[in-house]
């Protein structure tokens, strides 16, 4: 079949969510070996319209056809048969399984009485993976591997899955970025062969990098179809939000000389080894590195999720040491994660809900009942002042769109009135829009004296929006950074990250 011939064919999909409308007679279509770009706004209908194409949602009306054959009530086993692979942003990995165990799930090789061959099955997933590249420990269990390696593999999975089109849903988004060529590389391979792919992505620079041509939602509706050498970046951005998004600039910085947090000599093998650091209140320092440097355990330690280690820490004035996230959250320090969905958001329950679980406890009254009406007063209060959007205080917190659900992680988080504010890849995964509206949450709380750590891998965003930038590197801060000097610069940055000496 050759490169012009149509792969795949969505003609006038529509769906409909109890209060939101999320496609409006969407079509879509994809040739042999292309790459196709698929972008929009958090709550464009990206997600949901491949979620219809793989069979996890029945479209309400509309046709598939999958190399000219029509699929009617697609289902996953029909999206499989077809040829139909989804690497999603959340991973879909079986964290107690092996990952040859994962890689081969469904599909497990076996031999006499249908026992299965585990010497077939070792042999054959690390072949698989090494041929991608990944040297990794195939009788490992997943749950044992960081997030960039679940994702990997889980690319890897339907990357050698023979599927004709493969969906990659935010693929990048928990990936170190010196790992992102080699999933492109490897995609580019894969095209030349005849594979074609869908590529959902807020990251546009990928996708100018990435596909040969992008199709534009906007509010559950098609905007356009491109070549991305027809588009340039803020062009592609002006199409996605039907107007100028203005980038983000910090411009309070009044930073108090009071030191919220100071960690001294912190060591904790093999993650870290002689921390020194410093934030003022009113300040925003951001924390950046390869991931491994050691950033997200220093994070996540100062949350009480992990042990600090040896050395001190001192918070407001005080020496501290959590051992649970309930006494960081006693101490005033309050944690963002990067998991939204895993370890930010109660995606059943409602916004109210999770809003006003930090502080549930202030709103008791005789006998333990729960004061709703002054907890509908906190839960507005916030929605209002942070911009969530949302069609009801009751709607399930996992039908709202990324940048809203981040909100709603901010206003719980504020909710408690924190000394310091732990952030960890707060704009990973939203729109360029919300990425604006996040950080602009975000310095208003640091107006407030609030002492703020952010910890990214988004160079660009860290000296837009921070007071400092220190760097870490094989568990050691090598390098700070002040925005508005002349050796503050993206490039410099970036060598410290790879452990290179700057140009000061």
């Amino acid at each position: 079949m050759g490169k012009n011939s149509m792969v795949l064919e969505m003609r006038e999909i529509t769906k409909t969510f109890p209060g939101v409308r999320a496609l409006k007679s969407v079509s879509l279509g994809l040739h042999v070996g292309e790459v196709r770009g698929l972008v929009g706004k958090n709550g464009a209908g990206k997600s949901t319209l491949m979620n219809i194409l793989t069979g996890i949602y029945p479209a309400d009306s509309g046709e598939i056809s999958v190399l000219g054959e029509m699929v009617e009530n697609m289902t996953t086993a029909k999206a499989r048969k077809a040829g139909i692979g989804y690497v999603h942003q959340h991973s879909q990995l079986i964290p107690p399984l092996t990952v040859a165990e994962n890689v081969f799930c469904g599909s497990l090789p076996t031999r006499f009485l249908g026992m299965v061959n585990w010497k077939s099955l070792m042999s054959e997933a690390e072949r698989r993976l090494t041929a991608f590249g990944l040297e990794v420990d195939v009788r490992r269990k997943v749950e044992e591997l960081s997030v960039a390696e679940r994702q990997m593999i889980e690319i890897a999975k339907a990357l050698f899955a023979k599927a004709k089109i493969i969906v990659l849903d935010e693929a990048t988004a928990s990936l170190p970025k010196n790992e992102v060529q080699v999933l492109f590389g490897f995609v580019r391979r894969l095209a030349e062969e005849g594979v074609s792919f869908i590529y959902i992505s807020h990251f546009l620079e990928e996708v100018f990098d990435l596909c040969d041509s992008v199709t534009v939602l906007r509010d559950g509706g098609v905007v356009g179809e491109f070549s991305v050498s027809e588009l340039n970046q803020d062009g592609l951005v002006r199409l996605i939000s039907g107007s100028q998004v203005q980038s983000f600039e910090r411009k309070s910085m009044d930073v108090k000389d009071r030191t919220m947090l100071e960690i001294q000599g912190l060591t904790r093998a093999p993650y870290y080894s002689n921390l020194d650091l410093t934030v003022h209140a009113g300040e925003i320092v951001g924390l950046t590195g390869l991931d491994g440097c050691g950033k997200e355990q220093l994070v996540q330690a100062l949350a009480g999720l992990e042990p600090l280690g040896d050395g001190g820490v001192v918070v407001g004035g005080s020496n501290y040491r959590p051992a649970l996230p309930e006494e960081a959250i006693a101490r005033g320090v309050a944690y963002v994660p990067r998991d939204r969905q895993g370890l930010g958001i109660f995606g059943i329950r409602s916004v109210s809900e999770n809003i006003s679980l930090s502080v549930l406890r202030s709103f008791r009254r005789l006998l333990g009942l729960l004061d709703t009406r002054q907890e509908k007063v906190h839960v507005r209060k916030f929605v209002r002042n942070l911009g969530v959007l949302t069609p009801s205080l009751n709607q399930e917190a996992a039908f709202l769109s990324g940048g809203n659900q981040q909100k709603v992680v901010f206003a719980r988080v504020a909710g408690i009135e924190p000394r310091i504010l732990l952030l960890h890849e707060p704009t990973q995964g939203v729109d360029v829009q919300a990425k604006v509206e996040i950080l602009r949450i975000v310095d208003e709380m640091a107006r407030t004296g609030i002492a703020v750590l952010m910890v990214s891998e988004e160079i660009r965003e860290l000296l837009e929006s921070c007071d400092r930038v220190v760097v870490m590197y094989s568990g050691a801060i090598c390098r700070e950074f002040v925005p508005g000097r002349p050796e503050t610069t993206v490039e410099n940055v970036l060598l410290a990250i790879e452990g290179e000496v700057a140009t000061k």
